[in-house]
């Protein structure tokens, strides 16, 4: 019933160097009839960064620099933020600095402090949540020290390979973690997620978005976080079912500052709430649902969505869109931007797909 989405930020998500993107996606959320944060902000450095535009086959590049990028964010969120009946929330981010792999002293770091403020002033000026993508190894600490952005209105996702002593800056600074157990990231490093929760972190669940090796699929991603933890410690009473269901209710809820409103359902809080189909094989016998649920469920038993008292989808059937032209207009977009950017090769079985436990290098 509600998520988090990044429409500026980063190099690999949507457009920041303008705000006809945002405005089309906040328009689709808001005839949808769904809850979303839609976070807003600068890509990743160097500044100016080239932006493409097309208009069919004709091509149009521009180099757009922070200011103008960071004019953007503030443009949207002013346009959208609390539109839909309050179901439109805006979310500020700022890129995450590495300082192991791009160290930055002298002016080349009062330029990135002096830009990190900017960005991290507009989300407490508007009072609204701010964001990071992509946190690892030493990134939180450099966050907090160098650039003061933590606090408990901040998300940060990933977070993978921290140290003890973030751990505890995480805790004491309030910070909430995203924690992402499909994402690439964590077969690279592990979110010490039992130790955040321990530590007294909140600690929710994402999908790091959609790629040929993981999806929106949440109940995808609470199976993937039990078994990520549980192998880890060769323990199998590491993440029970029902903590990593409140990672995707209350838990989320109360990250995203909205526990008195959604998230469990009591007298009182908004009627946003899903109905699962449990009559289904792979889900049978009907005793022990909260594991059936977290274990073996996905996101096709969805039957029901109801968002703030209004029934969005009944019998898997959405009444707000038509799915099947909105399948077929995704279809078209995605072969377009394949031909566009001359990479529809990548989406061919690669050599060494078949018969052997690793696929080879590209150089290979």
């Amino acid at each position: 019933t509600c998520g988090l989405t990044f429409l500026g930020g980063g190099t690999m998500v949507m457009r920041s160097d303008g705000s006809a993107s945002g405005d089309r996606h906040c328009e689709a959320v808001e005839s949808i009839g769904i809850r979303e944060f839609f976070v807003v902000g600068p890509s990743n450095p160097p500044y100016p960064r080239r932006y493409t535009r097309w208009d069919g086959a004709s091509r149009s590049d521009r180099m757009v620099d922070f200011d103008e990028q960071l004019a953007t964010a503030e443009t949207l969120l002013q346009r959208w933020h609390g539109k839909a009946d309050g179901r439109l929330q805006a979310c500020m981010m700022f890129p995450v600095h590495n300082p192991a792999r791009n160290p930055v002293h002298g002016r080349e770091l009062e330029t990135l402090q002096a830009q990190a403020k900017a960005a991290r002033d507009l989300s407490r000026q508007h009072g609204i949540l701010f964001s990071q993508d992509g946190h690892s190894q030493g990134t939180v600490k450099f966050a907090h020290e160098a650039l003061d952005i933590l606090g408990p209105d901040a998300l940060l996702s990933h977070s993978t390979g921290l140290t003890d002593e973030e751990i505890r800056i995480c805790a004491e600074t309030d910070t909430v973690i995203v924690h992402n157990p499909s994402s690439a990231a964590s077969y690279v490093a592990r979110c010490p997620v039992p130790e955040l929760i321990d530590a007294g972190v909140t600690v929710i669940l994402g999908s790091d978005g959609t790629a040929p090796d993981r999806s929106y699929d949440m109940f995808r991603h609470m199976f993937q976080c039990m078994r990520h933890h549980r192998a880890h410690y060769k323990d199998a009473h590491y993440m029970p079912p029902g903590k990593v269901l409140e990672m995707v209710t209350i838990d989320s809820a109360r990250g995203l500052g909205l526990e008195n409103e959604i998230g469990s359902l009591e007298a009182g809080k908004k009627a946003d709430i899903i109905l699962i189909d449990m009559f289904r094989p792979h889900l049978y016998p009907t005793n022990m649902p909260v594991h059936r649920v977290v274990s073996f469920a996905n996101g096709n038993d969805v039957d029901t969505v109801i968002v703030d008292g209004v029934v969005l989808m009944e019998g898997r059937n959405v009444r707000s869109v038509d799915e099947g032209n909105v399948l077929e207009m995704a279809q078209r977009e995605a072969d377009a931007m394949l031909d566009r950017m001359g990479i529809r090769h990548l989406t061919s079985i690669p050599q060494g797909f078949w018969g052997r436990s690793r696929l080879p290098d590209l150089e290979e």
